[in-house]
């Protein structure tokens, strides 16, 4: 048997407004190359000029997961050269990093915890972008210079379902800090997995290998679980020491595969040297102050929902799994909706109507329109089956939900004296019923109810009816 060892580097472009060491902005999907300067080219005699923000960030992430942040880091040169990097070195952090140690807490199903160490996170210039035809390459560095805070973590993964939650709960932070987008699609939340394997028991390190800039958790867990697999069989086959070495891979999504992109660089090979033109990164007291002072983080925000509001935990991990997903739940709080009745609505009724990639950013019915659904349902206006008949209309027609119950003509009836005539004319046309119930037959009381709301048709306030019944039946 074996057990598989990951470790992860997630690459995050902090939503700065302009690049780390000069004005140009920060953009995604502008055409190609409008977004350079001479320091973006790499011209010779432009100097690069530290982003103040992209430092603040960087201090707000390390107090997030409860790291060491140095006062005092350095910017190195890390040589390699490809297209895409016109210096043919990349601005990085290597000796001394912005952020050390820290961890991630992962949580299971079952309520169990796990934490993931986090080794580092440093500041560096992202690379700009190759795109490849058939018989040419072009290239775009509209994002050469874009900020990055790579994320490294120790070895403490064991398997895809906890690279996932890793991840997962890693996006949340930074959305949460709001440091990111962290829109995978663009690529400002990517991962590269470190993989080996080793026998269960054994506690050494085995030769890994890289994949290489996944930006989907769906491509991550296929690529961990090949890869394992690819491990696996060939240390069975005897034949590990040929087929697993030291490289970096590329994930083939269409066919679910991993392949051999090169051999992997060690540190030795990037020569990094402290960068000339960058002074050592100095953190003042009064900017370390300010940037430590975080907003309410998932675990947090978690935990006063359960204490404060008295959802359920498996409830709240649901709404607090995105910014977007919290604040649309806090502010039909704010609106004036109960919290019980708005975990049902938003996480089971709204999320279980989306379609056609629709999220809760795009939803045609926002959080003060919800709120008011469900206050209609608690104030007893409507029922809760006719309150999903009035969110399947709004959520096709812009109405108020007001004007929607009246369009409908799911307005409930609540008042006393028209509950009882209909109580009453049940009662007179089904007397035998009521001797049987009265005699014992308990069961019957359904049956009552069943009537009173059929001849409603359904605007009957079932509470009231129940009520109103037990009276007239005497009991």
């Amino acid at each position: 048997m074996f057990e598989v060892v990951i470790g992860l580097e997630v690459h995050v472009q902090l939503n700065t407004k302009t690049k780390i060491f000069c004005n140009c902005p920060t953009s995604f999907g502008d055409e190609p190359n409008i977004h350079v300067c001479p320091v973006c080219l790499a011209l010779p005699g432009a100097l690069p000029v530290l982003n103040k923000e992209a430092v603040k960030k960087a201090i707000a992430f390390g107090t997030a997961i409860n790291s060491t942040v140095h006062k005092k880091s350095i910017f190195n040169r890390k040589n390699y050269f490809y297209p895409d990097l016109p210096k043919g070195y990349q601005i990085s952090q290597f000796d001394i990093p912005i952020v050390e140690g820290g961890e991630v807490i992962i949580d299971f199903d079952d309520g169990s915890k796990k934490s993931i160490g986090v080794t580092r996170a440093h500041l560096e210039e992202d690379a700009g972008k190759n795109t490849h035809q058939t018989n040419h390459s072009q290239v775009d560095l509209n994002r050469a210079g874009t900020p990055l805070l790579e994320i490294v973590s120790e070895p403490d993964i064991r398997s895809a379902e906890e690279a996932i939650k890793y991840l997962k709960k890693l996006h949340a932070i930074v959305r949460f800090l709001d440091i990111s987008n962290a829109n995978m699609q663009e690529g400002s939340f990517r991962c590269d997995v470190n993989i080996s394997i080793r026998p269960k028991g054994d506690d050494k390190l085995y030769t890994r290998a890289e994949i290489k800039n996944l930006n989907s958790f769906k491509f991550i867990q296929k690529a961990i679980e090949y890869e394992t697999s690819r491990q696996t069989d060939a240390w069975e086959d005897g034949v590990y020491e040929q087929e697993v070495v030291l490289e970096t891979r590329l994930f083939d999504t269409e066919k679910g595969v991993t392949r051999s992109m090169r051999a992997k660089e060690d540190s030795a090979e990037y020569r990094y040297f402290p960068d000339p033109d960058l002074l050592p990164v100095i953190i003042p007291e009064e900017m370390m102050r300010e940037c430590t002072k975080i907003p309410e983080l998932p675990d947090e925000k978690k935990n006063r929902f359960i204490s404060e509001l008295g959802i359920k935990e498996y409830d709240a991990a649901v709404i607090t799994s995105s910014v977007e997903m919290s604040k649309f739940f806090e502010d039909m709080i704010g609106f004036g909706a109960g919290a019980k009745l708005s975990v049902t609505w938003l996480t089971v009724e709204l999320l279980g109507r989306f379609h056609d990639g629709m999220d809760i950013l795009t939803s045609p019915v926002g959080s003060e329109k919800l709120a008011s659904l469900v206050k209609r349902i608690e104030d007893s206006t409507i029922s809760g089956k006719a309150a999903k008949d009035v969110l399947d209309f709004i959520m096709e027609n812009d109405e108020s939900v007001d004007d929607a119950i009246d369009k409908l003509g799911l307005k409930q009836v609540s008042d006393d004296g028209a509950i009882l005539e209909i109580i009453d004319d049940i009662i007179a046309s089904n007397s035998d019923k009521v001797e049987q119930y009265k005699s014992g037959k308990d069961k019957l009381f359904g049956f009552f109810v069943g009537q009173v709301m059929k001849a409603s048709k359904g605007k009957a306030n079932p509470a009231k009816v129940n009520e109103l019944l037990k009276k007239r039946l005497g009991l």
